[in-house]
């Protein structure tokens, strides 16, 4: 239970990371028309970039994207962002989302500048009650308002950009905004929200995620097992032909899953099903790119009535409770039919006899009876009411699709012999426990969901991976309501002990004492006199530094070079040498000063208690 209280005291130090994948390809896409060519086609590349964000404490981050331009080193400028658009990078930490195909120049590319616009900025954070709340104020580390933001990335050395006809490349650009963008909660009612991103370049980026491409269908080619579609990212309009984003070829499987008109199909039946449909249905494509040959290849295919932004209003969220055939979803996305988009914390849901009920990665068709508490799902109906009486979304003649639901928590216990693993949970998409209701999901009363005891059915799953108190990611489908236990069945286990580690510490009052030992290549933290946070989180999953018995330590990587800043009286000193870094550091402290927080991000080490780390912020006082 102290993990739920850790993620509430979490959000003074919340950040989020926006990655920027970059494929360059010759012959991948057909029909692009995006961007700028020189006029020779023959000596020119097609590029597509895609955009997402790792997870983060945002219910909602809302900008303008109003362009993306690449250097080349002759100096040569690409706009490869033909119309602004906006991205709520929130909604995508579990996928990268296609904003752009366009053909460019050959050559090596120097620099990319990406624009973001904050005029109109629309970011939401959640209070300690799990209550979205605007930020009343968006600012830069002086204080003054944010409106636009230019943040520009060398790409020379090994993260040089090459476009060669016939040649692949692959980049990817972090936008980061762990080390700099903070929330003071100091008035929970009006969060303030200071600015002051990064942005890095890195050719070897974490494992990919799955791809999501939106736009209006081009033309199906069945005998190739292929079909194109009109790029049109996040939520920009699908009515009309016009290719301005570009187009990409997306090319099936047999184990391409399609759902059309809230009709399931599989493989050849769903592609002939998909042929049938007119020019510029809606579609929307989730898969993945692949080489050898490159392609992107399509896991599940959305098209006509089934995908949000056509006739009816679309909410996405995951179910806080039920009660009978209603339904209360949590901070989700809304978007109504007539293409306007609301972000709102809670909407009621009214199911019925001739609700619809699919479910992803599946082509057949279930039942209401199936969706419980905690399961994230999209619902299409027609929305009543107003944010005032509260919004009510009769779904009685629509459509529910249960989509993979995220759980976080630690390991409580594992059973090999019945497939079985217990978790103490912190969260499920994002949001405390403590905000859902399990009654009902259980066989009787007695058999409710436990939070801190939730059974996961892990089917062929290996466990071996996972010991008692360690943090685990999970990803499947609730168990149908009613019908616990099992409470969940799992599709995927996460070890985060691997993925990217997060270490938050703070002191109270501020500490002269904050480091048992620091050196120019190490600090050994003194966690005497923290307050509520000496944690480490992996993949939203905390883990208390002070139930070690070890001191946590800090050292860079082989290098010694990383991000390092020093904060403090309205003063940000940035370092990207760790030995300078620590003598900075040691010095201010001889000099009287006080360390209030740290936030350090890298890999951990469990048994030696050590991160290696390429990001610290130190907050002084």
């Amino acid at each position: 239970m102290k993990s739920r209280t850790i993620l509430s005291a979490w959000r003074g130090f919340s950040s989020l990371l926006l990655t920027v994948t970059l494929a360059a390809f010759l012959s991948l896409l057909g029909g692009c028309n995006a961007g700028s060519s020189d006029g020779n086609e023959a000596d020119s590349g097609e590029i597509t970039i895609g955009l997402t964000d790792a997870e983060g404490d945002f219910v909602s981050y809302e900008v303008g994207v109003t362009s993306l331009t690449l250097t080349r080193r002759d100096g040569t400028v690409v706009e490869t962002l033909p119309l602004q658009t906006e991205v709520d990078f929130a909604q995508y930490t579990e996928m990268t989302e296609f904003l752009t195909a366009a053909t460019i120049p050959s050559g090596v590319y120097t620099h990319a500048t990406l624009t973001l616009d904050y005029s109109n900025a629309d970011i939401q954070v959640e209070d300690a009650n799990g209550d979205a709340v605007p930020a009343s104020r968006i600012q830069d580390e002086e204080g003054n308002p944010v409106e636009t933001m230019e943040l520009t990335v060398k790409l020379t050395g090994r993260n040089q950009l090459t476009i060669v006809p016939g040649v692949p490349a692959h980049l990817t650009l972090d936008f980061d905004l762990e080390a700099s963008n903070r929330v003071d909660m100091s008035d929970p009612a009006q969060p303030v929200v200071t600015v002051q991103p990064f942005l890095v370049a890195d050719l070897n980026p974490e494992a990919p995620k799955i791809h999501r491409l939106r736009g209006p269908l081009k033309e199906v080619n069945p005998e190739e097992g292929s079909f194109e579609v009109i790029v049109r990212p996040f939520l920009q309009s699908l009515a009309g032909p016009h290719s301005r984003f570009g187009t990409l070829e997306v090319v099936t499987t047999d184990a391409t899953v399609y759902e059309i008109d809230g009709q399931g199909y599989e493989g050849r039946a769903g592609l002939n099903r998909l042929d049938e449909m007119p020019a510029f249905t809606a579609t929307v494509v989730l898969g993945d790119l692949k080489f050898n040959p490159r392609r992107f290849e399509a896991r599940e295919v959305y098209a006509g009535s089934s995908v949000q932004g056509g006739e009816m209003d679309v909410v996405t969220g995951n179910v806080l409770r039920r009660t009978g055939d209603t339904l209360t979803i949590k901070g989700g996305m809304l978007v109504r039919g007539t293409g306007s988009v609301v972000i709102n914390d809670e909407i009621t849901v009214l199911l019925g006899e001739g609700t619809r009920v699919t479910r992803q990665m599946d082509s057949e068709q279930h039942d209401i009876a199936e969706i419980s508490v905690g399961q994230r799902v999209m619902v299409f109906g027609t929305l009543n009411g107003d944010a005032g009486e509260g919004r009510v979304l009769d779904a009685t003649e629509g459509q529910v699709r249960m989509v993979l639901t995220t759980l976080m928590g630690t390991v409580v216990q594992t059973d090999g012999a019945a497939q079985e693993l217990v978790l103490d949970l912190s969260s499920i998409g994002r949001h405390r426990i403590d905000q859902f209701d399990f009654s009902g999901t259980g066989s009787d009363g007695s058999q409710d969901a436990d939070p801190d005891n939730y059974q996961v059915a892990t089917a062929a799953l290996d466990l071996d991976p996972f010991a008692p108190g360690e943090p685990v990611k999970v990803r499947g489908f609730v168990q149908a309501f009613g019908m616990a236990p099992a409470d969940f069945n799992a599709r995927t286990l996460i070890d985060v002990s691997a993925v990217r580690a997060r270490m938050l510490v703070d002191w109270r009052p501020a500490s002269q004492t904050p480091f048992d030992t620091i050196s120019d290549q190490q600090m050994t933290l003194n966690l005497t006199g923290t307050g509520d946070l000496h944690h480490l989180i992996r993949a939203g999953v905390p883990v208390d530094l002070q139930g070690s018995g070890v001191s946590p330590a800090l050292q860079p990587g082989d290098d010694g070079r990383g991000r390092y800043l020093v904060v403090g009286d309205g003063v940000l000193v940035f370092h990207s040498s760790f030995a300078e870094f620590s003598s900075d550091l040691q010095g201010r402290l001889e000099e009287g000063g006080a360390v209030a927080a740290l936030t350090a991000t890298g890999s951990y080490d469990d048994e030696q208690a050590m991160l290696t780390a390429g990001r610290i912020r130190v907050k002084m006082e």
